[in-house]
């Protein structure tokens, strides 16, 4: 069985970070290992408020997991601050296997996650990372732009749905900075999507975990993620979560 680290936020909703992360790995047959950078208390209506655990305690998860496991992929999901991005930056950039970044700092709302002063350090992680997954509000943030015809960094990254007002779900992927493709699914038309971009980023991180190439890993990705939102229950009273458990998932 494959073992992939999660480094991301508890959900106490169940529907997104650590949580949505864990569930997505069993769904694919792959063992996950965590390390909780925050603590939230939410639902699927909203946050009530964040606990913050402290960067030397997440690096010791990090080091203790690592120094036990044989680590097949990362993904990195919230990590919320300067410290932490930069000495996460300083253990992974010798890792030499998987790594997916998904840089929260803005949700689909438009809501901002991410202190002003770690946007320089979450940037060096993106030139460790295999990929990069922002939203379309993020990939503005962090001036991956959206034009074929921009200058981009040369990293690799997947802007998720690219056109939010279409009836097409669109994705459009970069490799070092030029643009390789894009990838599609009709619009889910769902109002519970509530862990889809974590969940979207950690199918990826198993994908490639269980040897999948990039391309294969995300498109395999997408038509996970389509599914767990077309199949999502009604829970809470809210934004609920996505249906994790699909018919598309690796076994």
């Amino acid at each position: 069985m494959k073992t992939v680290l999660t480094i991301a936020g508890s959900d106490s909703g169940g529907g997104a970070g650590i949580q949505a992360d864990i569930k997505t790995a069993e769904a694919h047959g792959v063992f996950a290992a965590s390390a909780i950078t925050a603590l939230t208390a939410q639902n699927t209506q909203g946050v009530a408020g964040v606990l913050g655990v402290k960067t030397e305690f997440i690096i010791k998860q990090i080091e203790t997991v690592l120094s036990d496991f044989d680590i097949s992929a990362v993904k990195i999901g919230m990590l919320g601050n300067y410290e932490t991005a930069n000495a996460l930056a300083d253990i992974l950039k010798n890792f030499g296997k998987p790594i997916v970044l998904d840089p929260v700092a803005i949700s689909r709302a438009g809501s901002k996650l991410l202190d002003d002063d770690a946007k320089t350090a979450l940037t060096k992680l993106f030139t460790l990372a295999d990929i990069v997954t922002p939203n379309h509000f993020e990939a503005e943030y962090f001036g991956l732009c959206t034009n074929t015809d921009a200058k981009l960094p040369k990293c690799n990254f997947l802007i998720k749905n690219i056109f939010p007002d279409s009836a097409v779900a669109v994705d459009r992927l970069f490799l070092k900075g030029s643009f390789a493709r894009d990838y599609e699914t009709p619009f889910a038309q769902k109002a519970n999507t509530h862990g889809s971009g974590c969940t979207y980023s950690m199918a990826i991180t198993c994908n490639l975990a269980l040897g999948f190439t990039l391309d294969d890993a995300i498109q395999n990705s997408k038509n996970y993620i389509y599914n767990a939102i077309k199949n999502a229950p009604d829970l809470g009273h809210g934004n609920g979560p996505i249906r994790h458990k699909t018919q598309t998932a690796c076994e």
